[in-house]
């Protein structure tokens, strides 16, 4: 959240300026500059200020404890983000509490935030929401955009979804964009008030108007499925589009997904693939999934079980259903990699206890025939139950074969 805020820096080193011939201000008055070879560091633009204002300083320890909120939150800044000087985050918080103290709203959100993160200071929710809710009664946007944020995930307080719009509409009424998408999302999905499909896509257009790719993925979502709107593929694809040039992984995944079915655009499977690379490469599991589909059944590209197997494990080992089943089809049929029951057993595991009824059915199978795993004839009913109650047919005369044979 830090990295949301104004960003103000201060500190130069030394070595980096250069003394050529004087320069005169816009008054004509000549800048007057200090001797870099004894300047210091901790208080320099303090110094050059009251230099050209004509004023003499003498840089000491002390010399922001008489300096003005202003500067003081400065050199917090310089300490937090290590410019010019080491990175000290014990220090920024220290010249940040100068700041607060006396007032500065920046320098309250920034304290505050140190405390959410434990970042120089102890992690401490408490002292966190005193000094974020200085800072939003002040009217600073991303404070009170980041204490909504508290109260809607409870972090430090109790969800209050009545508190966390509120502060969402404050901050959204001074154009965070942030806050605007929240606002609209919780209107899109009737979180802490009754929904409203216009309301929503009111604060959403003004998120993504600024350039907020969730706010333009969710747009396009709304448009994909029809909600609140006139469903169309075409105003989704443009809206997938916008977030997908900003490297939002799910709008790309989904921009994928249009190309190679041509949903709202002509069909490209190339385009597909690209689209798929970029958000695989972010981690996106549905998008590494679909990869190795690709390569799987060589959709656009040369079939390659090395890359299919490669992309679905990344995927499997995030969660991902499509590719734990697949991964426990190559294994049990030894398609493009060496026959392995137990790691066919593995994979349909793991997408079972996620629910997946045709992996729960090839569960019961290993089960009843002991492949991959001991034969256990209760469990492989208790799978094909499972798969069974969710209308699976083939599960459902595996049961009666079963209970016919075995007396159950």
């Amino acid at each position: 959240m830090k990295n949301f805020t104004k960003h103000l820096a201060i500190a130069i080193l030394p070595s980096f300026i250069f003394i050529s011939s004087p320069v005169s201000a816009s008054t004509g008055q000549p800048i007057a500059y200090l001797n870099t070879a004894t300047v210091d560091l901790s208080c320099f633009e303090w110094q050059q200020d009251n230099l050209n204002s004509q004023f003499s300083y003498e840089c000491k320890s002390s010399a922001f404890d008489v300096a003005t909120p202003s500067h003081q939150s400065k050199l917090a800044d310089a300490y937090y983000y290590g410019e010019g000087v080491e990175q000290d985050y014990a220090q920024a918080a220290k010249w940040y509490r100068k700041a607060a103290i006396q007032g500065d709203a920046y320098a309250q959100f920034s304290l505050g935030y140190m405390y959410t993160k434990a970042e120089g200071v102890p992690r401490d929710s408490w002292v966190a929401l005193k000094w974020l809710s200085k800072a939003a009664d002040n009217n600073l946007a991303v404070a009170q955009y980041t204490l909504a944020d508290m109260y809607y995930y409870g972090e430090g307080v109790a969800v209050d979804y009545d508190v966390a719009i509120q502060w969402y509409r404050k901050a959204a009424e001074q154009n965070y964009n942030f806050a605007q998408y929240s606002l609209g999302y919780m209107y899109k999905k009737g979180l802490g008030l009754e929904q409203n499909y216009d309301l929503a896509m009111q604060w959403l257009l003004k998120a993504a108007n600024q350039s907020h790719p969730e706010a333009q993925t969710s747009i396009a979502h709304m448009y994909l499925n029809g909600e609140g709107v006139n469903q169309d593929a075409k105003i989704a694809f443009d809206w997938f589009y916008k977030a997908s040039m900003q490297g939002h992984a799910g709008a790309q995944n989904n921009l994928a997904y249009m190309y190679r079915t041509g949903l709202g655009v002509e069909q490209d499977v190339q385009r597909a693939m690209m689209w798929y690379q970029n958000s695989a490469r972010q981690g996106y599991a549905t998008a590494q999934a679909s990869l190795g589909f690709l390569f799987h059944k060589g959709i656009g590209v040369e079939q390659d079980y090395a890359k299919a197997i490669q992309w679905y494990q990344v995927a499997g080992s995030q969660g991902e259903l499509s590719a734990q089943f697949n991964l426990g089809l190559l294994f049990m049929h030894g398609e493009g990699v060496e026959r392995d029951l137990n790691k066919a057993a593995e994979w349909f595991l793991a997408a079972a206890n996620q629910g997946d009824t045709e992996a729960q059915y090839y569960v019961g199978t290993l089960y009843r025939n002991g492949w991959g795993v001991a034969q256990n004839i209760q469990k492989a009913l208790k799978w094909f139950r499972l798969a069974g109650e969710s209308g699976h047919d083939k599960a459902k005369h595996e049961i009666e074969l079963l209970v016919a044979s075995n007396s159950i």
